[in-house]
């Protein structure tokens, strides 16, 4: 021991910092793959470059999508500034004349208004207000932190720039080259400025033409490991069944949190669950082909027309005409099918209300000609007329207000709330 002072000496290539963190990830960023991907390889680019399975990344990305929007926005962002295996540079880059690049110039500028269009589309809403700006915060801490600790390992090798460089041919003729090109014919490194004749080179002899190359025979020794089969899938697929009948049996019984987005939901989470699962048990893959369709059914579901789109009432057409008050329901609710409500045969005297809900089909209710009748019509997508009011379309606004018939004021009070989900609805005086 001396008596000197230790000094501790930091770790070769540590990231001590936000902006070093950020710096050399730029300058070793992740490079698509030709092998394994699926559209771009950008998650496949990612899972190689951090040493993770692509499913997660995967999987990660259509929960993003689904909650906010912002996974298309994060894979279009990739697919543009994330550069090719064998890329120079990236396709923005190869836009602005940095360098080669796959992606052609007119792709890129498609590429830039997709981003940019996705990136607004990201703040207009979905199933949780602020979850667009959530979720592409929690992507970007995933992905420095990911750096921050894996960073040094599995960094890609730069690709040598190409350059165009003239040669003489054996026939005096003078062509342009690329340098990496001529550097792999050529059996010495550089290009040959006396022209030597190639005839003199000792080089192998070409094999007959009707006689094709020798293939090397494989290995004795390779045998495909088999693959394990995982019951994750087999697994999964039960629990979200069970997850969905659940969902709808609540929903039957007047849970009214238990909508048709919501189960989608819920669904959704159990098999997002079930493929995290089975990255790690390499199996469960199969549960890709159901996340998909359920990811694009929790996108329909969550837009205007289908919120609060309720599985309650059954299905089938319903027609009731009350002749007493006792009689008249205070609820009318169908699941799917048409609904005509008849109010003419009612007898005058107190006030009386009464509700008509539809998730799927045409509504009608008809009142008598001389009823005063406050009325909220509404349809999620489809027509309203209401008396002589009237909209059609999708998201429109309600129509609210009195109609006091023919006769003016003084009939008999009725109100009526009428709300349908998909369908037309129509109020109109018998």
């Amino acid at each position: 021991m001396s008596g000197a002072s230790e000094t501790r000496v930091p770790k070769p290539g540590a990231l001590n910092g936000f902006e070093e963190t950020v710096k050399d990830f730029w300058a070793s960023r992740p490079r698509r793959p030709h092998a394994g991907r699926k559209v771009a390889g950008v998650a496949a680019g990612i899972g190689y470059r951090y040493g993770i399975d692509p499913v997660v990344v995967r999987i990660a990305l259509v929960v993003a999508t689904v909650f906010g929007g912002f996974g298309v926005t994060f894979y279009l962002l990739g697919w543009l500034f994330l550069p090719g295996e064998s890329d120079e540079v990236s396709g923005f880059e190869g836009l602005i004349g940095r360098g080669r690049s796959s992606v052609s110039p007119a792709f890129a500028v498609v590429l830039s208004v997709l981003t940019v269009v996705s990136f607004g589309g990201g703040f207009s809403g979905g199933w949780f207000d602020g979850g667009g700006l959530i979720g592409f915060a929690l992507i970007a801490t995933a992905l420095y932190l990911l750096h921050r600790n894996r960073g040094q390992s599995n960094r890609p090798a730069p690709v040598t720039p190409r350059s165009r460089s003239g040669a003489f041919t054996g026939n005096g003729a003078f062509t342009m080259t690329d340098t990496a090109t001529a550097e792999a014919k050529s059996p010495e490194r550089g290009w040959d400025p006396l022209a030597a004749d190639p005839a003199g080179w000792d080089l192998p002899d070409a094999p007959a033409p009707h006689e094709p190359p020798p293939v090397p025979p494989p290995s004795p020794s390779y045998r495909p490991e088999p693959r394990r089969r995982s019951k994750v899938g087999s697994a999964t697929f039960g629990l979200a069944v069970l997850t969905a009948g659940g969902g709808v049996l609540a929903a039957l019984n007047g849970a009214t949190w238990f909508d048709a987005q919501h189960i989608v939901g819920l669904v959704l989470g159990v098999v997002g669950i079930g493929l995290v699962a089975g990255a790690f048990a390499r199996g469960g893959r199969g549960l890709i082909g159901l996340a998909v369709p359920l990811a694009i059914a929790g996108m329909v579901l969550t837009s205007a027309p289908f919120q609060n789109f309720d599985f309650r009432g059954g299905a089938g057409d319903l027609n009731e005409t009350p002749r007493t008050v006792t009689a008249l329901k205070p609820l009318y609710q169908h699941a799917a099918g048409d609904i005509d409500l008849d109010l003419t045969k009612l007898p005058a005297g107190s006030p009386i209300t009464t509700n008509v809900v539809n998730g799927a089909g045409d509504t009608k209710v008809t009142v008598p000609e001389t009823a005063d009748v406050t009325y909220d019509c509404h349809t999620g997508a489809g027509s309203a007329d209401c008396f002589d009011r009237s909209t059609d379309g999708i998201s429109q606004d309600a129509l609210t207000g009195v109609d006091y018939g023919t006769d003016g004021p003084g009939g008999q009070q009725i109100t009526l709330h009428v709300k349908n989900s998909v369908g037309n609805v129509e109020v109109r005086r018998g």
